[in-house]
C-alpha cells in the first residue's frame, strides 16, 4: 500500500472537482493505502509568492517560511500524488499554480543532486468544459499536458512512465462518466497487483451528489 497525496482547490465544495477529489480520497482509503487530503481552498494557502519564498538560484538549502516547509513535507512523504483540477485558462488554476510555484521549490522539487520526488507516481486529472474533439483539436491537450507531464513532474524527477495525465471532457454535462474516467485513471496509477496496487472493498460507482451545481 502507498502513501498517497491528494490535492484540489475549487472554490467550491460542491464543484464536480471537489466531488471526485473526494471520491478519489475514499476509494484509495478503502483500498488500504494512507491518504493525505490536501484542500487548499480549505485550508486557506496562500498562493502569492513572497521574497522568503522566491528561490534563490545560488543557493540550494536556502530555508523557505514554515508554511511552505510545512507543505513541503506533505510532498515529499507521498509515494504517490494525485492532483484534480479545473482547466482554467488552459492551465491550474492560480491556487494551484501558487501551490507548485511556491512549495515545489528550488532546492527541493529540483536543483538537487538527486531528486527528491524520482521514485514518485503523479496524476494529473483535469477538468474542462471543451468535448475530447475540440480540446484535442485545438491544441490544448498537447499543450496543457506538455506543461504538467515534461514541464512539472519530468522537470522534477518523476519518470515520464510514472506520470500521467487524464481529462474529463465536457465536463458541464460530464455526470457519473466522470467518475468512470477518474477509476480508470487511478487503475492505471495503481494496477491492482503491483506493490502499490489495489485492495480492499470497491466503493460504489460514482455520481455527482444530490443538488450539486453545474460546472467544472
Amino acid at each position: 500500500m502507498a502513501a498517497v497525496l491528494v490535492v484540489t482547490g475549487h472554490p467550491r465544495t460542491d464543484a464536480l472537482t471537489s466531488q471526485l477529489a473526494r471520491h478519489a480520497r475514499d476509494r484509495l482509503t478503502a483500498q488500504g493505502h494512507t491518504v493525505d487530503f490536501l484542500d487548499l481552498a480549505a485550508e486557506g494557502f496562500d498562493p502569492r509568492m513572497s521574497p522568503e519564498d522566491e528561490p534563490d538560484w545560488g543557493d540550494p538549502e536556502k530555508t523557505y517560511s514554515p508554511d511552505v516547509r510545512a507543505h513541503m513535507r506533505r510532498v515529499a512523504d507521498a509515494e504517490v500524488i494525485v492532483v484534480v483540477f479545473p482547466v482554467w485558462w488552459f492551465g491550474l488554476p492560480a491556487l494551484l499554480k501558487g501551490w507548485i510555484d511556491r512549495v515545489w521549490n528550488h532546492g527541493f522539487a529540483y536543483g538537487r543532486a538527486e531528486p527528491l520526488l524520482g521514485r514518485a507516481r503523479m496524476l494529473w486529472l483535469g477538468l474542462t468544459a471543451y468535448g475530447r474533439g475540440h480540446f484535442t483539436g485545438s491544441g490544448w491537450e498537447e499543450t496543457v499536458t506538455r506543461v504538467l507531464r515534461t514541464g512539472i513532474s519530468e522537470y522534477c524527477g518523476i519518470a515520464p512512465e510514472r506520470a500521467v495525465v487524464r481529462y474529463v471532457y465536457d465536463s458541464l454535462t460530464a455526470g457519473a462518466g466522470a467518475f468512470a474516467v477518474l477509476e480508470a485513471a487511478l487503475d492505471e496509477l495503481l494496477p491492482a497487483g503491483d506493490d502499490h496496487g489495489g485492495g480492499g472493498e470497491p466503493l460504489p460507482a460514482g455520481r455527482p451528489a444530490e443538488g450539486a451545481r453545474t460546472g467544472t
